[in-house]
């Protein structure tokens, strides 16, 4: 149920909320362990850019997981990312917590997901997201689908697309192109 590229700018444009699944969004959905059992996840560094950008342009950034992982603090704090909830299979609880803790609506929250424990989550908020490589309920319940799979750019595709539609991104890229 894909709405038109305009009604999708207009919703991004109100977003002042990104809230993060990690396994199948932050990382292609992959979960290695070494001989010593220790967790291994690849993170994709274009989609770190763009959080950061996002979060310089004065949107936040959250992740809420049902999986723990210490990875997954390491990398939140490297990318300035502040509310994190880990351990949550009801995702619903945390974002209720995380709502109210940073005083925004539903419709000002936007969410990527990839799997049916992210459907809650995307019916609840404003720009309710999809990778491309989500399963076929949850591209259902999404208004918008990435291009880019989860863990290979989906994340910073969606960080450029609210940065465009507040009109930031013009700025960032020439800020960043001064000699």
């Amino acid at each position: 149920m894909e709405k038109s590229e305009q009604e999708i700018l207009n919703i991004a444009k109100g977003i002042r909320l990104l809230v993060l699944d990690v396994d199948g969004v932050l990382t292609d959905g992959s979960i290695t362990f070494d001989n010593e059992g220790n967790e291994l996840k690849t993170f994709y560094v274009r989609d770190g850019y763009g959080i950061k950008m996002l979060i310089e342009a004065g949107v936040q950034v959250a992740i809420i997981t049902g999986r723990y992982s210490k990875i997954v603090e390491k990398r939140a704090d490297e990318l300035g990312i502040t509310e994190v909830y880990q351990g949550y299979q009801v995702k619903s609880a945390a974002y209720k917590h995380l709502v109210e803790k940073v005083k925004i609506s539903d419709g000002e929250v936007a969410y990527i997901g990839d799997d049916v424990v992210d459907i809650s989550l995307l019916k609840k908020v404003g720009l309710p997201v999809a990778v491309a490589d989500a399963t076929k309920d949850t591209k259902a319940e999404a208004r918008l689908i990435t291009k880019k799979s989860g863990g290979r750019g989906a994340v910073r595709e969606v960080c450029e697309l609210i940065l465009k539609a507040n009109g930031k991104w013009k700025p960032l890229m020439n800020e960043r192109h001064k000699a």
